[in-house]
């Protein structure tokens, strides 16, 4: 499904961050539906002990706990996000856990000032970072040739699923800036990776894609 939207353009960080500051006390039980295909995704990343990783979009650490069983330790986890609100319950949640590997970047994925050369790369539930070219390359600029690349999220179906499409468009109506890219939302990602898949989920409203850097 596809609905007109005009041209392409840079997602704009005040809707996204008004969005998330509405959310932020109920975000974690909201993406419950989805968190079968967070435990995917992080699958999907091969991480090793060691390893550094970009949540990029972390939210409020979600993803953390299954990262950190991956890495151990001596692995690093670099947590981007715009949002102060988001960013306050992850830094809860790291300091709950006694996580001493975990670094958060306030900052939206254009402009966040990352210091690492990361193994992988997650994009969990980030639309607006994927339709985002500067973005995109700054992520990317601070990956290791060949590093693992996996984004999830949500997606138009087919358009005689109506009922799917029902629920994609009232959830990203929620949680998106713009409905432009949602019929192929991986796309931008894909040409900067090899070896690039993507299956759908959840009655084809939600993608989960993997590749490695080229």
């Amino acid at each position: 499904m596809a609905l007109p939207s005009g041209p392409r353009r840079r997602p704009d960080l005040s809707v996204s961050l008004a969005q998330y500051r509405r959310r932020a006390e109920h975000y974690d039980l909201e993406l419950l539906p989805f968190e079968p295909f967070r435990a995917e995704a992080i699958g999907l990343l091969d991480l090793h002990d060691g390893d550094t990783v970009l949540d990029v979009g972390c939210g409020t650490g979600l993803s953390f706990a299954a990262l950190e069983q991956r890495i151990g330790p001596r692995g690093h986890i670099v947590g981007v996000d715009p949002s102060p609100d988001m960013l306050a319950r992850a830094g809860s949640r790291v300091t709950q856990h006694h996580w001493a590997n975990v670094e958060l970047v306030r900052a939206c994925a254009a402009d966040a000032p990352l210091q690492v050369a990361a193994d992988a790369a997650l994009f969990h539930f980030t639309h607006d970072v994927l339709q985002d070219e500067v973005a995109l390359d700054n992520v990317c600029g601070h990956l290791k040739p060949g590093a693992h690349v996996v984004a999830c999220g949500l997606q138009w179906a087919p358009f005689w699923m109506v009922p799917t499409n029902a629920f994609v468009l009232g959830a990203a109506l929620y949680s998106v800036s713009s409905l432009a890219g949602l019929d192929c939302p991986w796309e931008r990602l894909s040409r900067r990776l090899t070896g690039f898949q993507v299956h759908d989920g959840m009655l084809g409203g939600v993608f989960v894609a993997q590749g490695r850097l080229a």
